[in-house]
């Protein structure tokens, strides 16, 4: 093996991870529950407008209309991702905001300490990557199992990187 090749191979990043916010209910899930508040409000509006009480359909209406704007919030911020990479010579972090705004952080897995805030009875709050002065917070939309699996598999990734 060459030193070219070498060199190449420390750098090939041998663990990856894609951080990602989890969204329980899915397009067709939102779809119906929308399909589902229209008809409520249809059917609950129209009783009300026939007895004279019309200003309760526009009520019942900008509800819906709130529910709507809330999901579409929460789905927007469902487009976070973390790129999280570790080689023998670098341990790479990639945050993608919901705006499609990315900060790229940069360390030396030998330098780098990846510390864990844990509750006893929740399990991880926080996890950070510190480093060179730096403290980026990762993974800080995962839930709580997620948090575990990937403090884990990333603590022994980074312990790997620094046994060369």
């Amino acid at each position: 093996m060459s030193e070219t090749n070498a060199s190449f191979a420390a750098d090939e990043p041998f663990f990856r991870a894609l951080l990602t916010p989890h969204r329980s209910l899915g397009r067709t899930g939102f779809m119906i529950l929308m399909g589902a508040l229209l008809f409520g409000w249809m059917v609950t509006g129209a009783i009300f407008f026939a007895h004279g009480a019309w200003p309760v359909f526009g009520f019942f209406g900008f509800d819906v209309l709130l529910v709507y704007v809330a999901f579409r919030l929460n789905y927007r911020s469902g487009r976070a991702r973390e790129e999280v990479s570790v080689s023998r010579t670098s341990l790479d972090i990639r945050k993608i905001a919901p705006s499609g705004r990315t900060e790229a952080f940069q360390f030396n897995p030998f330098w780098a300490r990846f510390s864990v805030s844990r509750h006893q009875e929740i399990g991880i709050t926080g996890m950070a990557v510190e480093g060179q002065g730096r403290n980026v917070p990762i993974g800080s939309f995962l839930n709580p199992d997620d948090r575990e699996s990937f403090a884990t598999a990333f603590s022994v990734a980074l312990a790997k990187a620094k046994r060369g």
